[in-house]
């Protein structure tokens, strides 16, 4: 049987056609025929029924989370379930069911404050059952507008030791910025001031404010915004709140309830350099219409003034503040210098111009880049020779002159040649005052003179430093100078008369740490009148203490202290 088997096997018959070359539609059809042929009906394997997969009911694996978003913006929901399919969602706010919301995400696409707190869910349902998520809550923030900007800066505050400084600043955004202000002293490190949170920022004022910065900072939903630095300027008060003297009528403020020129037109901005220097250079009374608040003009060469125009009055009103920047000295006159024209033949003794500087600051002055070799150097914030000169409530702040020199001096006043000997008078008026505020020169680091002589009224002359080494005529191997730390005079039959004046604090490396005082021909008087001379620094030669002065030179010291 099995060889019959294997004689009627498809493949044994088809080649056994193929041998007989028989046409390919022939093979053909014998394939089809034989192609039933060796099974056996009984030995072939039934299909085996499949078991259905069991049904589960929808369980959730990621639940829909909570979002935070700006109003105007989308929120979009979504979860993640598994089960037997098909699931069907429907998602619900606040418990209610939302048409249509029938997917695995809900996008509420435009936000508005109304949907602030909302909460959101879903049911996930399969023909076996369902399960709820958990619910998402939906947080609005308020659309932000454009940023914090600072519109208009704070500017720098200009005040004398306790008084009130103000600093303004003005910004805008959407929502309406919130402020805060902060102060550093290096204007890298920053302290935010408690209860500084309005738009403008005040304090009383005291000498360790100096040169403090301070910043506003404006805050909204969208930024933070910082403005410039502004620089709180606290200058020492003008003259001695002690002094009291009664001041001689010649030596008061001059009127100049009609000014010749009036520089400025209400602004700090129009009281420009240029126009000062010009106002000068035609003389006459000079005024300021800078607004009300203290100002500085800076000045990039000194204004000069010319012999043959009218006497020079300069009133600052209490406001003005004149700055050489460091680098020049702020005001020059000279009856012999042919530039600003000769008026007569004895240009060392001729009465005018006369020159008044009232109710000003003078600061940052540098004569440095001024030759000695005609008497030219000195005189940092000023320079006179000639005619007749007054300095009444003025500020001397910060000044210098030459660091050597035997003669050359006066870190802040130089002057010559007087008008017939006739002294120069101060009154009411400040040079130095704090450490940073000294003048320093080589010698006279407040003021220096040859050949004049002075009348001080109720006047401070503090912490100023003579620098010079060496003294007049200089000591072998030195450049010189270093005398009079406030006051420096030399000349014959001079005169120094002090009237309520401060002078302490003062150094010096030669002579005079207060007052340098020689009259060559020992004549001439020191004239010391309620007055305080006491706690300068340095030097030797001292008839009196801080006083550098011929012995036989006469002294007249009347209720003063002098130590």
């Amino acid at each position: 049987m099995s060889f019959i088997n294997a004689l009627i096997q498809p493949t044994t018959i088809i080649r056994c056609l193929m041998s007989r070359a028989l046409p390919a539609f022939v093979l053909s059809l014998f394939c089809v025929v034989l192609a039933g042929c060796g099974k056996d009906s009984k030995n072939t394997p039934k299909d085996t029924p499949s078991t259905p997969a069991p049904t589960v009911a929808p369980t959730i694996t990621t639940q829909p989370a909570s979002l935070t978003v700006t109003a105007g913006t989308a929120a979009n929901f979504s979860v993640t379930a598994t089960g037997t399919t098909p699931l069907s969602y429907q998602w619900r706010r606040n418990g209610t069911a939302i048409v249509g919301a029938t997917s695995a995400t809900y996008r509420l696409s435009t936000t508005t404050m109304v949907d602030n707190g909302a909460t959101f869910s879903v049911i996930v349902t399969n023909s076996v059952g369902s399960a709820q998520s958990n619910a998402a809550n939906l947080s609005v923030n308020p659309p932000s507008g454009p940023g914090a900007i600072i519109t208009a800066q704070p500017s720098d505050a200009t005040v004398t030791a306790g008084q009130i400084a103000t600093f303004t600043v003005t910004a805008s955004g959407s929502p309406t910025p919130t402020f805060t202000w902060q102060r550093s002293n290096d204007g890298i490190a920053w302290t935010t001031l408690g209860g500084a949170t309005t738009a403008t920022y005040t304090l009383t004022t005291q000498a360790t404010d100096d040169s403090a910065l301070f910043r506003a900072v404006a805050t909204n939903t969208t930024n933070t915004a910082y403005s410039q630095a502004a620089a709180l300027y606290v200058y020492p008060p003008t003259g001695n709140p002690n002094g009291h003297d009664a001041v001689p009528v010649a030596a008061r403020a001059e009127d100049v309830s009609t000014p010749d020129h009036i520089i400025g037109n209400g602004t700090p901005e129009s009281c420009t350099a240029e126009a000062f220097i010009a106002a000068v250079a035609q003389g006459g009374k000079i005024t300021f219409n800078g607004g009300t608040k203290p100002f500085t003009i800076l000045l990039n060469r000194p204004a000069k003034v010319f012999n043959d125009k009218p006497d020079i009055v300069i009133d600052g009103g209490g406001l003005v503040t004149l700055s050489g920047g460091g680098t020049t000295r702020i005001l020059y006159m000279n009856t012999c210098d042919s530039n600003q024209i000769w008026t007569t033949s004895h240009c060392q003794d001729q009465g005018t111009p006369r020159l008044t500087v009232q109710n000003l600051c003078f600061i940052d002055g540098n004569s440095k880049n001024q030759s000695d070799s005609d008497n030219g150097g000195g005189g940092g914030a000023i320079w006179v020779r000639g005619g007749r000169f007054k300095i009444v409530n003025c500020r001397f702040l910060a000044n210098v002159c030459a660091d050597s020199g035997p003669d050359v001096g006066g870190a802040a006043v130089r002057v010559f040649s007087q008008y017939q000997g006739l002294p120069v008078y101060v009154v009411n008026s400040t040079f130095g005052g704090t450490f940073t505020y000294g003048g320093v020169g080589s010698n006279g680091g407040g003021i220096s003179s040859i050949g004049v002589s002075w009348a001080i009224y109720n006047s401070v002359f503090s912490y100023n430093r003579a620098i010079g080494n060496g003294g007049n005529p200089a000591q072998t191997g030195t450049p010189g100078g270093g005398s009079g730390g406030a006051i420096y005079m030399d000349g014959n039959t001079i005169t120094l008369s002090l009237y309520g004046t401060l002078i302490e604090e003062n150094t010096v490396n030669a002579y005079g740490s207060a007052i340098f005082f020689v009259s060559n021909n020992h004549d001439g008087t020191l004239h010391i009148e309620n007055s305080a001379i006491r706690n300068n620094h340095g030097g030797s030669w001292y008839t009196l203490p801080g006083i550098s002065m011929h012995s036989d030179t006469r002294q007249e010291i009347i209720n003063s202290t002098i130590q």
